[in-house]
């Protein structure tokens, strides 16, 4: 039976790579079962690491702002990441890494069942749409099977770019009319393909 608490002590209770070994604790994510927005950033930070919570530090405090702009908190959304361990140093998770977590990412998603995943970043972008660039595809929503896929930039790196800051809060407006399902989203022979193998 899929139920988000299991899944958690299983990701805390997990040594599946090196991550495992450095980190103070695992950070599954949070949210409602029942959300119908899912964001999914890179990887534990610090304050991540130290709280067992996603999005606490700098640009969960940016992110908390961007989901105001919206009418939205963080209690009616499910936040994860693709890694739910940090990486030392904060450095990028690594494909073994990443490959090692996606099946709680999997799970996650077939439990929270959302109708929108912003993905934050370029790694989350990878699982979904393999290839593209976030420069090239952010703001452009994706028709992915029964989800609808919106790739925006990490909040982390409108903090490190000041320019992105407008683009990311100007991504950030489209999200309720995604959530109701009132844009024309992008459908390409190449998506469709990915149907099947991104859940795998």
């Amino acid at each position: 039976m899929l139920d988000l608490q299991r899944l958690a002590s299983r990701i805390h209770n997990c040594f599946d790579c090196d991550l495992s070994q450095s980190r103070t604790k695992a950070v599954p994510g949070e949210g409602p079962k029942d959300a119908d927005l899912m964001l999914i950033g890179e990887g534990p930070g610090f304050n991540e690491d130290q709280q067992s919570r996603p999005f606490v530090g700098a640009a969960g405090q940016y992110l908390d702002e961007l989901l105001s702009t919206i009418n939205m908190n963080r209690e009616s959304v499910f936040i994860t990441n693709m890694v739910k361990c940090r990486p030392p140093n904060n450095r990028d998770p690594l494909p073994g890494e990443i490959e090692a977590c996606n099946k709680y990412v999997n799970e996650q998603i077939q439990i929270v069942q959302p109708k929108v995943i912003v993905t934050l970043g370029r790694h989350s972008l990878g699982k979904f749409l393999p290839g593209e660039t976030i420069g090239k595809v952010h703001g452009k929503p994706t028709q992915i099977g029964d989800l609808i896929v919106y790739p925006i930039y990490h909040p982390a790196a409108a903090l490190r770019r000041h320019s992105l800051r407008l683009v990311i809060e100007s991504d950030f407006q489209l999200i309720p009319s995604l959530l109701k399902g009132d844009i024309e989203k992008e459908q390409t022979d190449d998506h469709k393909s990915q149907q099947l193998s991104v859940f795998e």
